[in-house]
């Protein structure tokens, strides 16, 4: 024989109404549904911890090496004026070199890069506008290939710059498109490539007792 004991009263089943049963039955499902409730809120206050955590100290790190960045750039470009007073430099416009002290070594390495004028921006905001309004009469949405795609090499680097190699994939695009307005906006980012840049990056190595060199790399993703 089943039993329902509730506040140390033991019921009997038979004992009650179909009204009765049905109230219990009720009551059983609002419990299940807080409990399931109370576990979710739990789960997400638990989530919305550690992303707060880990994106606390992401963003002081990058705050870190964004100075890291700021102070080897000045203290480079002032010392290269220095290799230049004392012929250190094999040409005037020379930006590539090497520092080296004890078993450590810096390497500053520049090369042309191209980019684009002011034109881009209003290519890239045309583009945006012209993706919203393609993946809103797509069946497909947001989940589209080729708007995921298009989206992705609209990303810019860490200068807040456009890439080159990226928009010129875009122009691979076109006749996917298939659409006038998208062929304007590649004219435009074409006629918008007529600056020419310098891009500088920074490598550091060390020496090891065995006196091989090995980088060093103060990336994440490098440890």
């Amino acid at each position: 024989m089943a039993n329902l004991e509730s506040n140390e009263i033991t019921v009997r089943y038979e004992d009650l109404s179909i009204e009765q049963m049905a109230e219990i039955f009720e009551q059983k499902k609002r419990e299940q549904k807080e409990l399931k409730m109370n576990k979710r809120a739990a789960y997400e206050g638990i989530r919305a911890d550690l992303v707060f955590k880990i994106e606390n100290a992401v963003r002081r790190v990058a705050d870190d090496v964004q100075q890291l960045f700021n102070f080897v750039c000045e203290e480079t470009e002032a010392f290269r004026a220095i290799m230049g007073e004392y012929g250190q430099l094999r040409r005037e416009n020379q930006m590539s070199y090497q520092l080296e002290e004890g078993n450590f070594r810096i390497e500053v390495k520049t090369n042309k890069v191209k980019k684009f004028d002011e034109r881009a921006d209003l290519a890239a905001t045309r583009l945006i506008e012209f993706l919203t309004l393609w993946i809103s009469e797509s069946d497909k949405g947001q989940s589209d290939p080729m708007y995921q795609l298009a989206m992705t090499l609209l990303e810019r680097n860490k200068y807040g710059d456009l890439d080159y190699k990226s928009i010129s994939k875009l122009y691979e695009l076109e006749e996917d498109f298939n659409s006038e307005e998208y062929s304007a906006i590649m004219v435009l980012f074409r006629e918008s490539n007529v600056v020419e840049g310098t891009a500088t990056n920074f490598y550091f190595w060390e020496r090891n007792n065995m006196g091989v060199w090995k980088k060093v790399e103060p990336s994440f993703n490098r440890l």
